[in-house]
């Protein structure tokens, strides 16, 4: 019965995109189009995290059903906070978390763009799969930078990507009187030129899915928001440590010129 009952919760919480084993051969998503996810892509990158997290706290930032959550609990993290913007999934979370054992695991329906709420400084901060559904992606990662990384703190980030993985050295000015800066073959429609790739309307038949930037860019953009990339486990999988600010010198109403210096 308390079988039966467990299907019943997981299947009234549905849809699930975090596909879970609860046991007792009891599946969250068990017809996810990319099967055992996120299991088998984060045992792609596992490693690149220390796999002793004791005395540790962790920001899982767009949370969901609490996979990395639970994950990150595993691994021995003192303190877990899950925060989410929608309430299913923190639903979702809390009933995997109780199921599976974790339920020390904290949830909060809290958005990114107000994580200076929580005034708390963590160590590692996990903001995987999230930047892609935002309409402010570089807002966001000043957000996390300047309010819930410690200052020697780690962000697990992942994004979508689309586009050329290359490198190029971009140049520390652009001169605004030079023609080919603008053409082939220099910079800008170079492939490894960081472009972010607007979606207006959908992508795999999601509205939410705004941005999808190439390699470039999403490295680009960490550095621009203060956070020095120590691996890439996966092509679109980043570990980066909290480093100093650029362009510093702009002051907050510069860099988040939509909020104000109060932001």
């Amino acid at each position: 019965m308390a079988i039966a009952a467990l299907r019943d919760e997981v299947e009234a919480l549905a849809p699930w995109f975090h596909n879970i084993d609860l046991g007792n051969g009891i599946r969250t998503a068990p017809d996810h189009f990319l099967g055992d996810y996120p299991q088998f892509k984060f045992d792609r990158f596992a490693d690149a995290l220390p796999a002793d997290l004791t005395g540790r706290s962790v920001l899982d930032i767009g949370c969901n059903a609490g996979f990395y959550s639970v994950e990150m609990k595993r691994r021995g993290a003192s303190r877990v906070l899950g925060i989410d913007a929608d309430d299913r999934y923190l639903a979702q979370a809390r009933l995997v978390t109780r199921e599976l054992g974790f339920e020390g695991v904290e949830f909060a329906k809290l958005d990114v763009y107000d994580v200076g709420a929580l005034q708390e400084k963590f160590d590692l901060v996990v903001f995987m799969g999230v930047l892609y559904h935002l309409r402010h992606p570089l807002l966001a990662l000043d957000l996390i930078r300047e309010h819930v990384v410690g200052e020697d703190g780690l962000m697990l980030f992942q994004t979508m990507q689309q586009g050329s993985n290359a490198q190029m050295d971009v140049p520390e000015d652009h001169p605004f009187y030079e023609p080919e800066t603008f053409t082939p073959p220099r910079y800008f429609d170079d492939p490894a030129y960081p472009k972010m790739h607007f979606i207006e309307r959908r992508f795999s038949g999601d509205w939410t899915n705004w941005w999808a930037p190439n390699r470039a860019c999403s490295e680009a953009m960490l550095r621009a928001a203060g956070f020095a990339v120590e691996a890439r486990p996966e092509n679109d999988v980043y570990l980066c440590r909290a480093a100093p600010v650029p362009y510093g010198e702009w002051g907050p109403t510069a860099v988040y010129p939509a909020r104000g210096a109060a932001a």
